[in-house]
């Protein structure tokens, strides 16, 4: 009998290549091959560890997306990129599947992250059942198909009108702050100039649209969003969640290091630090890999923290500081109250017990690590999906509170101040938020356990791979 080969092929962007590790992980030991696919610079990037020390079953392909140095969001053209990501990855996908089959090794599914809809054509051209890894919440891609199914008008009319709210199908009431970013006609210079993705978010939606039984592998689980994974009948949404570490719940696993949390390494004494700070003492902060603040918003961060006077990490990525003179106003009092560097492992600070509360871009991977970890959380939402995951954190799971932007979109310095001192200073509404993360975390656990509701959902989804159906 043949031994299921899954083709899994992934967006290079950090967000997207760590939960499909995990997913790969997870595939490897349930007895699958898989050959995971993302672009030269991704894959250059990688770890040394999770190219050299990969298990027997994985294989790493790299394929051209016509930038090989690296994509630059605040320059480059992202209509050319994704022509480019189409053309060149496809033909790899061909590649890929006919020396599989030539080997003896036939892929016998394909399963694509999103953003990435030609991956199912290549797909369906070799008549390879295929099903989308979509790796946000699964309410996100609900609101994308209620968008591009009878709201798009009612949603375009959310802009500059505070009072506006829309109810929709097995979601809470939302406000425009909660759409994605990519709905919301006020955010127009962002829209324009990221103009390809919500025609990209179309494709996907059309494309599932044309397959008998659209499967989508949702990187989430079902006590977590019961609803938002039945709300739309066309589909079959897959809870296989949360695509974490496993570190997180059950203590150190060799693979972790090759699959780990965080794909680009660099070392740092942060760890030395926390260990030597009292437990839950700690005030993490961190925007994720691709989030540029303004110069304004640092300051405010800064003048936030050093009112509070707690300790503090905060990640300030090497490319946020590229000219000396933008240096924070207040970096000597800061280096004396806290720590600043450049890159954290998030799975060893999120799981350290000096850790109190994480200030967060709200990206899906940090919200689930949070929730993960039983950790609290400053919700501090800046573009695409964060807005609904920091809506859900504040008013469904009941895990933080979300930060209130002034005109000019700048949180200013009272703000954080408040809000990191409802998570840490004892009282009555901090208290439920951590009683609510420890459910959570709890939760999680259970739905990865054996037997549990995501390690179940796998499982049935590997035997239909097995199957080649």
């Amino acid at each position: 009998m043949v031994r299921p080969h899954v083709l899994l092929v992934t967006f290079p962007a950090q967000g997207h290549i760590n939960p499909s590790l995990q997913f790969a992980k997870r595939l490897i030991k349930l007895g699958i091959e898989v050959t995971f696919a993302t672009s030269v610079f991704a894959h250059r990037r990688m770890t040394k560890t999770a190219a050299s020390t990969a298990p027997e079953g994985l294989n790493f392909v790299a394929f051209s997306d016509g930038f090989d140095d690296g994509f630059k969001l605040d320059t480059d053209d992202g209509k050319r990129y994704m022509s480019e990501i189409r053309s060149r990855g496809s033909q790899t996908l061909r590649d890929i599947i006919l020396k599989s089959s030539d080997d003896g090794r036939p892929v016998t599914s394909l399963v694509y992250t999103l953003l990435l809809p030609w991956a199912a054509e290549v797909a369906r051209e070799h008549h390879i059942p295929c099903a989308l890894l979509w790796i946000q919440p699964a309410a996100v891609l609900d609101i994308y198909y209620y968008y591009f199914n009878g709201y798009e008008d009612e949603m375009k009319s959310s802009t500059d009108d505070p009072t506006w709210r829309i109810q929709l199908p097995g979601l809470p009431l939302l406000k425009s702050q909660d759409l994605p970013s990519f709905l919301v006609a006020s955010n127009s210079k962002l829209n324009g100039k990221y103009s390809s993705a919500l025609p990209t978010f179309k494709e996907q939606l059309d494309t599932l649209d044309g397959e008998e039984n659209p499967k989508v592998l949702v990187n989430t689980f079902d006590a977590l969003e019961p609803e938002a994974l039945k709300a739309i009948e066309k589909y079959n949404l897959i809870g296989i969640g949360p695509l974490v570490p496993s570190s997180f719940f059950d203590g150190k696993d060799p693979l972790d290091s090759a699959f780990g949390g965080d794909l680009f390494q660099k070392s740092n004494d942060y760890m030395e630090w926390l260990d030597s700070q009292p437990k839950s003492s700690i005030v993490y902060i961190s925007f994720g890999s691709l989030l540029n603040l303004s110069r304004n918003q640092k300051e405010e961060i800064a003048k936030g923290l050093i009112e509070i006077k707690r300790p503090f990490l905060w990640v300030i990525r090497d490319q946020e500081n590229v000219k000396e003179e933008e240096e924070l106003s207040c970096m000597m009092e800061l280096e004396k109250q806290g720590k600043i560097v450049p890159w954290c492992s998030q799975l060893e600070v999120l799981t350290h017990p000096s850790l109190g509360c994480f200030v967060s871009h709200c990206g899906w991977n940090s919200t689930l690590e949070s929730l993960s970890s039983g950790m609290p959380v400053v919700a501090f939402p800046h573009w695409t999906d964060q807005g609904t995951n920091a809506k859900l954190i504040e008013d469904v799971w009941k895990t933080g509170v979300r930060v209130k932007a002034n005109e000019d979109g700048v949180v200013e310095s009272e703000e954080i101040k408040r809000c990191i001192e409802i998570v840490m200073d004892g009282g009555e509404e901090g208290e439920e938020m951590r009683k609510n993360a420890k459910k959570w975390k709890e939760l999680a656990g259970e739905a990865l356990k054996e037997g549990g509701s995501s390690e179940m959902n796998l499982k049935a989804f590997v035997q239909e791979v097995g199957k080649g159906c």
